[in-house]
């Protein structure tokens, strides 16, 4: 969850520049206004009947005045906090938690980056409140001299331009410093997003298992089929040979197969092993270097020959034939 507090603070003040630019006319009539009902209202001793009246019209006075700053500033705040996080309701900052008062833990805040990019920024408002202030009152110093002999409406026609005019440019000033701080608490929660790689490899072996285990479990596996291999020889017609590099143990069965099946082979010392276990059940050993390699490299066990060996094939399993009868 990325949140930045400037955002919120260069939102409110723009904001509430705007309303001050919209409504500061009706706001100066009703306190002139104000002014007069005040300065007209009768002398009361205490206790008198007239402070309760007096009491209800300060009240509504008072609503009436800052109303427009107190919405404006929760509008702006509900919006902007919307935008960044979304619609997000949580107990969870309410939760004691010793962290929080441990020493430890405080001067790992102090003296952490994210306090350093704090006090940057701090430093920064100060600058830049005090530059864009002194620049843009520098250059209107005649016109505050000449309040002197303006009347009030003058004043404050005259003060109005110059707050809309400063915090115009303040609140741009402070949005630029907004959008720069929200892009590094982006990054920074990106960062703390970022797993280490102890974490990587316990949610791997929590995922997949331990490592040892499951190399162990591969090599079972590779047993395993090997060891079925193994089995398959006996039941093969013929074993085609590199002659001592590659063995390729082919099936054939009249009416069965619709063509001769792949189901063992093996280079080097498994080879030797399958031509050992050919011999142990009499299966025919044929030797032939180009269908053997072709077989080796192009066909998996318990897969059926391409067509385009065919032919090859076939006449090795005429010369099986011939050789049995």
């Amino acid at each position: 969850m990325v949140k930045s507090s400037e955002v919120i603070a260069a939102a409110n003040l723009l904001a509430l520049t705007v309303v001050f630019a919209a409504a500061g006319s009706f706001l100066f009539s009703y306190l002139q206004e104000m002014l007069a009902r005040y300065l007209r209202f009768p002398s009361f001793a205490p206790g008198n009947a007239a402070v309760a009246g007096l009491a209800r019209t300060a009240a509504v006075d008072f609503v009436v005045v800052t109303f427009p700053v107190f919405l404006t500033a929760l509008a702006a705040g509900i919006i902007i906090n919307y935008v960044q996080v979304g619609f997000l309701f949580t107990t969870e900052p309410l939760k004691p938690q010793l962290s929080r008062i441990n020493p430890a833990e405080g001067f790992k805040k102090i003296f952490s980056r994210r306090a350093l990019f704090d006090l940057v920024k701090s430093l920064l408002k100060v600058v830049i409140v005090g530059t864009v202030a002194y620049l843009y009152v520098n250059k209107r110093v005649d016109v505050l001299l000449l309040l002197l002999y303006q009347n009030a409406a003058q004043v404050w026609e005259t003060a109005r331009s110059l707050v809309l005019g400063l915090s115009a440019r303040v609140g741009i000033a402070f949005l630029a410093l907004a959008v720069a701080d929200y892009l590094f608490q982006r990054r920074e929660h990106m960062q703390n997003l970022k797993m280490t790689r102890q974490e990587v490899k316990e949610e791997l072996r929590q995922q997949e298992g331990d490592p040892h285990v499951r190399g162990r479990l591969r090599e079972r596996m590779r047993r395993l089929a090997m060891h079925r291999m193994m089995e398959s020889v006996p039941q093969a017609t013929v074993v085609i040979t590199n002659p001592t590099e590659l063995a390729v143990a082919l099936r054939y069965r009249d009416g069965e197969d619709e063509a001769p099946v792949v189901v063992a082979k093996g280079a080097g010392l498994m080879a030797g092993r399958i031509r050992e276990k050919a011999r142990q059940h009499h299966v025919p050993i044929i030797e032939n270097k180009t269908v053997a390699r072709m077989l080796f490299a192009q066909v998996e066990i318990g897969q059926a020959i391409p067509v385009e060996m065919y032919q090859a094939v076939a006449e090795i399993l005429a010369v099986v034939y011939r050789l049995r009868r």
